[in-house]
C-alpha cells in the first residue's frame, strides 16, 4: 500500500477468509480508510469450492457472510479455478476469476476479451460484471517463466491502451521480496512492481482512468446495451475499398472484435500488402488489387464486377464452411450487397452501408446530368438493393433525409456519421521544432474535393506566408492533374504529393502541421459528403479552414472551424493567413472544437450500433 500510494495508485486487496492466513479487521478498516477496496478471495484456498457442486452449496452461505461483513461487492477465485453460473449466486456486483489468454491457468480457456462483460443472472440470481484479467499474473511472469524484467507487461499494456482497453494486473504481495537486495525462492524483486507503476504514470498520465474494479463494475453497467446477454456473432464485412485507409469500416470491424466476436473482412488489396492478415482481431481477406487510373465508366465498372464476383463466390464458400450471423456490406457501389445472396438465403442478416450515395457519385465524377439514363438506373438499382437488404445505414443525417425520402421506409434506415474513434484518433504530442508553417490535407484527389482550389490558393499564401509548406496526402484520378498546376504555378519547392499513408500514420501527420484545409466543392457530389477529416483535425489540435457546404454547416459553425466560400482560392488563402496569423482566433478554433470532439467520438455511439447488429441478429 505504501509503494502503490507513492506513485498515485490505489489497489482492491482480496483476502482468503479461512485457513491458514490470518485477517485483522483493523488491516480491512485501514485499507478502507486509506482508499484501497476488499474482497473475497474464495473461502479456503483451494480448488473444491467450484469443483463440486456440494461442496459449493456449503461453501456459499459462509463467503456471503463474509462479504457482507467487510462490505466486499467483489470476488475472485483461488488459482482462478471457477464456474461463472454458480458465482452468480454469491449476490455480488462483480467478479474477477477470469482473464483474457492465460495457458498456465489449470483452467486455461480465457474470454479473450480485453474488456469487462456482463454475465445473466441464473436461477433467479441477479446478474454480475465480469472483470478479466489482461496483464500476465506476477507468479506467472517472474516465477514460472523467470522473466528478468517487466519488458511483457509494458508490451501487453500498450497494446491495450491502443485499444482503448482495461488493464487488470493481478499480484500477490507474498511472492515480493521487498528486499531491493536479497530475493527468497519463490520471490521476485518488488523493483518490478514499482517500475510498472511508474511507467504507466510517466507513459500514458493523463490518458487512463485509474479505477478500482468496484467503480469499474459501477462505470460499466451504467450503460444498458452492455447489460444484454449476448452470444459471440459471426460477422463479415464486404467492401471495394482499402481497409487500411477506410476508418469507416476500421470503427465497425474493430469495435465488434473488441467485444469478442468473430469479424472477417473482404476488401481491396493495396500496393505492397497481404492477401490475408489478421488486424487487431479483424482477419482482412485483401482479394483484389486496383489502382485508381479508371479511363471511364465502363473501366470502373469492370473492376467493380470483378470484385463482385470474387466477394460472392468467396463469401459463399465461407459461409458454408462456418454460417456468419450477419453481413455488412460497404458501398459503393450499391449492388455489393447481392453478394449476401447466399448468407441472406440461408439465415443470415444484411446491412447495407451507403458511405455515399452512388448515383450523385457517379454523376460528379463522370459529368453526367440527373436527367440521364445512367442516373436513373443507379436509382433503381440503390432501391433494388435498400429493398435487398435487411437494414441500411446513411452516412449522415442529410443523406438519411434523401434515402428515406426516395428509397428506404425510414424504420428500416439509420444514420451513422463518420465520429471519431479516439482509440486511434487520441491527442498525439507535436514533434516538430523547426520554424516552417505546415498546411495539411489527407484525402482523396477526386475533382469534387476540390485539391485544386488547394493548390491554387496555397500560390497566394506562400506570398505572405514564405516559409508556409503544404503537404498533400492521397490518391486518385486527379493526381496528375495536380501535379501539373503545381508545376505550372512555378510551387515544386512547397508542394508535396505524397501519396497515400495507412489510416493509423495520419494522427502524427496532422498533430505536426499548423492549419487542416477542406476544400470541397459546394457545387458538387461534395455539398453533401461528410468530412471525416475535420474531426481527425479538431482531435489532434489543429485549427480547421473548411468550405462552406452544406453538409458541414449541418454540422459545424463558426465557433469550430473557419469557413470560406467554397471555389474561391482567393477566400481560402485569406481564412489560412487569418487562422496562423490570429492567435486569438486559432486559439478559440482549437478551444472549441476539442469540446466538440469531446462530445462526439464512436464511444458515444458505438453502443447504437452493437444494439442494431444484435436486434437484427436475434430476429
Amino acid at each position: 500500500m505504501d509503494i502503490e500510494e507513492q506513485l498515485g495508485f490505489r489497489s482492491a486487496f482480496y483476502f482468503v477468509p479461512k485457513g491458514r492466513y490470518e485477517i485483522p479487521e483493523s488491516l480491512l478498516r485501514e485499507m478502507e480508510a486509506r482508499g484501497f477496496e476488499v474482497g473475497v478471495h474464495g473461502l479456503y484456498h483451494d480448488w473444491w469450492t467450484f469443483l463440486s457442486r456440494s461442496v459449493f452449496e456449503r461453501r456459499a452461505p459462509i463467503i456471503r457472510e463474509y462479504l457482507k461483513k467487510w462490505g466486499a461487492v467483489g470476488f475472485r477465485a483461488p488459482s482462478m479455478v471457477k464456474n461463472l453460473d454458480w458465482i452468480g449466486e454469491l449476490g455480488l456486483e462483480y467478479d474477477a476469476s477470469t482473464f483474457d489468454t492465460d495457458p498456465f491457468e489449470p483452467q486455461p480457456t480465457g474470454e479473450r476479451t480485453i474488456f469487462p462483460f456482463w454475465m445473466d443472472g441464473r436461477a433467479g440470481r441477479k446478474g454480475y460484471v465480469e472483470l478479466p484479467y489482461t496483464l500476465a499474473q506476477d507468479h506467472t511472469l517472474f516465477i514460472l517463466l523467470q522473466s528478468k524484467d517487466a519488458e511483457p507487461w509494458r508490451k501487453k499494456l500498450k497494446w491495450i491502451a491502443s485499444k482503448g482497453g482495461m488493464a487488470l494486473l493481478d499480484t500477490h504481495p507474498d511472492y515480493m521480496s521487498f528486499d531491493e537486495h536479497a530475493s527468497r525462492r519463490g520471490t521476485y524483486s518488488v523493483r518490478h512492481y514499482r517500475d510498472m507503476l511508474a511507467h504507466i504514470q510517466s507513459e500514458y498520465g493523463g490518458r487512463y482512468w485509474l479505477a478500482q474494479p468496484r467503480n469499474m463494475s459501477r462505470f460499466w453497467k451504467r450503460d444498458p446495451t452492455r447489460m444484454r446477454p449476448r452470444s459471440r456473432k459471426r460477422v463479415c464485412m464486404v467492401a471495394y475499398s482499402f481497409y487500411d485507409s477506410d476508418s469507416r469500416i476500421i470503427r465497425y470491424a474493430e469495435s465488434l472484435a473488441a467485444r469478442g466476436d468473430h469479424v472477417d473482412v473482404l476488401t481491396l488489396r493495396g500496393s505492397g500488402r497481404t492477401r490475408r492478415e489478421v488486424v487487431n482481431g479483424v482477419t482482412v481477406n485483401r482479394i483484389q488489387p486496383r489502382r485508381r487510373d479508371e479511363k471511364g465508366p465502363i473501366s470502373y465498372l469492370l473492376r467493380i464486377l470483378r470484385f463482385w464476383v470474387k466477394s460472392s463466390t468467396l463469401l459463399a464458400w465461407k459461409h458454408l464452411q462456418s454460417p456468419y450471423d450477419l453481413i455488412h456490406v460497404h458501398s459503393v457501389p450499391d449492388f455489393e450487397v447481392f453478394a449476401a445472396w447466399f448468407p441472406k438465403l440461408t439465415g443470415a442478416k444484411v446491412i447495407l452501408d451507403i458511405h455515399d450515395l452512388v448515383p450523385e457519385f457517379y454523376a460528379s465524377k463522370f459529368g453526367v446530368k440527373h436527367e440521364a439514363p445512367a442516373f436513373k438506373l443507379l436509382l433503381w438499382m440503390e432501391r433494388a438493393s435498400a429493398r435487398f437488404a435487411t437494414h441500411v445505414i446513411a452516412a449522415n443525417d442529410i443523406w438519411f433525409e434523401t434515402l428515406t425520402h426516395r428509397s428506404v421506409p425510414r424504420s428500416k434506415c439509420s444514420a451513422f456519421v463518420n465520429y471519431l474513434d479516439l482509440r486511434l484518433f487520441y491527442r498525439r504530442p507535436r514533434t516538430r521544432t523547426d520554424d516552417r508553417i505546415i498546411i495539411v490535407y489527407p484525402g482523396g484527389l477526386q475533382s469534387h474535393q476540390g485539391v485544386d482550389t488547394a493548390i491554387r490558393a496555397f500560390a497566394l499564401v506562400k506570398q505572405r506566408l514564405p516559409r508556409a509548406e503544404f503537404h498533400i496526402y492521397g490518391d486518385g484520378p486527379e493526381r496528375a492533374k495536380l501535379k501539373t498546376l503545381v508545376d505550372e504555378l512555378g510551387l515544386e519547392q512547397s508542394v508535396s504529393l505524397h501519396g497515400t499513408h495507412p489510416l493509423r500514420e495520419i494522427p502524427d501527420i496532422m498533430a505536426n502541421a499548423d492549419v487542416g484545409i477542406v476544400p470541397k466543392r459546394a457545387d458538387s457530389f461534395g455539398n453533401e459528403a461528410y468530412s471525416t477529416k475535420i474531426l481527425e483535425y479538431m482531435s489532434q489540435g489543429v485549427p480547421v479552414v473548411a468550405s462552406r457546404t452544406k453538409v458541414d454547416s449541418h454540422y459545424f459553425d463558426d465557433s469550430v472551424l473557419r469557413f470560406f466560400e467554397s471555389g474561391n482560392p482567393e477566400a481560402l488563402a485569406t481564412a489560412i493567413v487569418d487562422v496562423h496569423l490570429d492567435r486569438p482566433l486559432r486559439e478559440k478554433l482549437v478551444a472549441g472544437a476539442s469540446a466538440y470532439v469531446a462530445r462526439n467520438t464512436w464511444d458515444a455511439r458505438k453502443g447504437a450500433y452493437f444494439k442494431l447488429v444484435d436486434d437484427l441478429c436475434a430476429k
